[in-house]
């Protein structure tokens, strides 16, 4: 039998240096072939002070052998290649595949801070930036693309509270999204709602907001001169006991001259929109369901005087929030309105041949005039102190009387809900009827923003909130087109 050649007596393996045993032909670490190792010399190669390795005796002649590089000067020694890193052959002796690139790695987009010359991994911030973003509306939006606004995105979820995410919105682990300035679409925005790159103040989230719910619809807008939305609104739809359809609008006016307007407002609707869509399902008669949403938002308003955050400023029953309401209620054959204040609703038939109403009687001084019969209406509402409000919801309202009353329309029509910086504009029912566009009951949500935009184009000089039923309520499920 004829024996395999005798390897050297190697301990080590000369690759990983993985102890051996005896008799082993390859490494059982990383399978260096043993066999391959030459007979260890007499002596070790001495290792020069330049780095450089002499040649050992048992070397082939005529072999380059190159010299190690020195260290990198902090007394480290030089990097050596892993042997992943050197070209080499498979086990069959083929010459293996070099290894693919690896892609540059793309520098990290920084917005949080400015031009610096020491810092040539950022790119230059141009000389300036447009502080009007593009017009992110639709064709279909009212407002006029000279609209000093910034731009913003429409909200389509409805009236959203300020302060923390409810816990749970955000999932463990996920990323939290980044809002990007409206004035040059590239700074974060911070906290406070200022861009950290140019500086410019964003909308806030109610600025503009618009929500649909079944063939409910409403729009609210900021206005072209308040600083801020003070309005709000609550739409909805569910089903009475016998299983026909009821829609639901509500809509709030925030009291300017009182504290925290838009929290009165806000509390009022969602405390109103809430209260109709639980009793209706129940039974309750749509006209006593609106007449309890009107006290159970006036509790609402009323708790936000007690707030530690009122109590400091004043008193809880001096200047306390405060707001206005109306609302409508919409079945199959009824029609249900309710308010405290001066908003409005109004009647306006799809045969536009038949004449539109105003079904609700302002609280407000002029009204009060023109009932006495001591001024016509048209004296009245020119008259400066017009708008004085003589019925509202909160803590320092004079005695609450909510408003009801029922219809019965005789034919299809859309009923619009709508504060006063609408109706500023449109003061009279047929004026409105002028303003709502004639396929508002079968598309509400468009025809909502028109009458948005006939406000912003007369001037804007109120926040303005609308919202549009169709009459009679449709089959669930319908919506606008």
């Amino acid at each position: 039998m004829s024996q395999m050649p005798q390897q050297a007596a190697v301990s080590k393996c000369p690759s990983c240096e993985e102890p051996l045993e005896s008799g082993d032909r390859f490494c059982g670490a990383c399978g260096y072939d043993l066999s391959a190792v030459p007979a260890r010399p007499d002596e070790s190669p001495t290792i020069a002070l330049n780095s450089s390795v002499p040649a050992p005796s048992w070397a082939p002649d005529g072999v380059d052998w190159p010299t190690a590089r020195d260290s990198d000067g902090s007394g480290r020694p030089a990097p050596v290649h892993a042997a992943a890193e050197v070209p080499g052959t498979d086990s069959g002796g083929s010459p293996l595949p070099p290894p693919p690139p690896v892609p540059p790695t793309a520098p990290a987009t920084r917005f949080d801070l400015p031009d610096r010359p020491d810092r040539p991994d950022r790119p230059r911030e141009p000389e300036e930036y447009p502080l009007q973003a593009p017009d992110p509306r639709p064709a279909s939006d009212p407002r006029p693309a000279s609209d000093p606004r910034p731009a913003f995105e429409p909200v389509p979820s409805g009236p959203v509270p300020s302060g923390p995410a409810p816990a749970g919105s955000v999932a463990a682990g996920q990323p939290v999204a980044v809002k990007v300035c409206v004035a040059c679409r590239a700074g974060r925005v911070d906290d406070d709602g200022y861009c950290e790159n140019c500086g410019h103040a964003q909308p806030r989230e109610r600025d503009h907001m618009e929500q649909e719910s079944g063939p409910v619809a409403a729009v609210s807008d900021r206005g072209l001169r308040h600083h801020r939305n003070e309005d709000a609104f609550s739409v909805g739809c569910t089903a009475l006991p016998d299983g026909a359809p009821a829609s639901v609008a509500i809509v709030c006016d925030g009291v300017s001259s009182a504290t925290r307007p838009d929290d009165a407002s806000l509390a009022a609707s969602r405390a109103a929109g809430e209260s109709l869509l639980a009793a209706l399902p129940r039974g309750t008669h749509p006209q006593q369901a609106m007449h309890d949403a009107i006290v159970a938002a006036s509790h609402a308003v009323n708790a936000l005087a007690d707030e530690p955050a009122t109590a400091r400023e004043q008193a809880p029953h001096q200047n306390a929030p405060a707001c206005t309401l109306v609302g409508a209620v919409v079945t199959a054959g009824l029609l249900v309105v309710g308010w405290v204040g001066d908003s409005r609703v109004y009647w306006v038939p799809v045969d536009r041949s038949t004449p539109p109403a105003r079904l609700t009687e302002d609280d407000s001084w002029a009204a009060q005039m023109v009932a006495a019969g001591l001024m016509s209406e048209a004296e009245a509402y020119a008259d400066e102190r017009a708008h004085a409000i003589t019925g509202w919801l909160g803590a320092d309202a004079y005695e609450l009387e909510p408003h009801t009353a029922s219809f019965k329309p005789d034919r299809p029509g859309v009923v619009v809900v709508c504060t006063d910086g609408l109706w500023n504009y449109a003061e009279s029912a047929e004026e409105m009827a002028e303003a709502v566009p004639l396929d508002a009951a079968a598309r509400p949500l468009h025809g909502a923003r028109v009458l948005v935009g006939h406000a912003l184009d007369g001037g804007g000089h109120d926040n303005v909130t609308v919202a549009l039923v169709p009459f009679p309520a449709p089959p669930q499920g319908a919506g606008s087109a």
